[in-house]
């Protein structure tokens, strides 16, 4: 179930990277936020439910919350028509939490390919902190493309190697990906054009 929430996720993160963008309606963007959103808010409480007080069945459910209110606030913001500055600071709650869960997986679950996927999830919420809670409206576009690029290298192409049996547990994968992040934030920062307004917000697990 974990990597079908994923395999959405990328789906929504690529949606709301070219709402950022100006290519896709922030009320068109807001539907699929609210479907994502509300699967990442219902099914993790089933497994809360389901889970006994199995810590790792708690550690991964919070985890999922944090996208799952994330997507619903987008889509209730660009529905409402509020300001983005309270996602935005809810944003860096959620950037410096997934530090947290990065250095977990790396530490305690011996994970190195999804530590270095959260650890890249921190930049995004990051990025979103400094748009809508700072306000620099400049960096629109570029977290428009990082976002992009992310929905892809962290979520869509995981989420399938996963479905399909295929996804690498060796270590050099993991700094791979560390190289692609990198290589994908520099590209987005060369896509960088005019600045977009604050207020059309859009973010982004599993």
């Amino acid at each position: 179930m974990a990597n079908v929430g994923l395999l959405y996720v990328g789906a929504v993160l690529f949606l709301n990277g070219l709402m950022l963008l100006g290519v896709v309606s922030g009320k068109a963007a807001g539907i699929l936020n609210f479907f994502v959103g509300g699967m990442q808010v219902v099914f993790p409480t089933i497994a809360l439910m389901q889970a006994q007080g199995d810590p790792d069945a708690v550690f991964a459910a919070a985890g999922i919350y944090l996208f799952g209110f994330t997507y619903l606030y987008v889509g209730l913001i660009q529905w409402t028509g509020h300001g983005g500055e309270g996602l935005g600071w809810f944003s860096l709650f959620v950037a410096i939490s997934a530090v947290v869960i990065a250095l977990a997986q790396f530490a305690i679950y011996a994970d190195p390919l999804f530590g270095v996927i959260w650890l890249l999830w921190a930049v995004l919420w990051s990025l979103f902190f400094v748009l809508l809670g700072l306000k620099v409206d400049r960096i629109g576009r570029m977290t428009g493309w990082f976002t992009i690029f992310v929905s892809f290298i962290t979520a869509t192409i995981p989420a399938l190697l996963a479905l399909t049996g295929t996804l690498p547990d060796d270590p050099m994968w993991a700094a791979v990906l560390a190289v692609v992040g990198v290589a994908s934030f520099v590209v987005a920062v060369v896509l960088r054009g005019s600045p977009v307004p604050a207020t059309d917000p859009a973010p982004a697990e599993s």
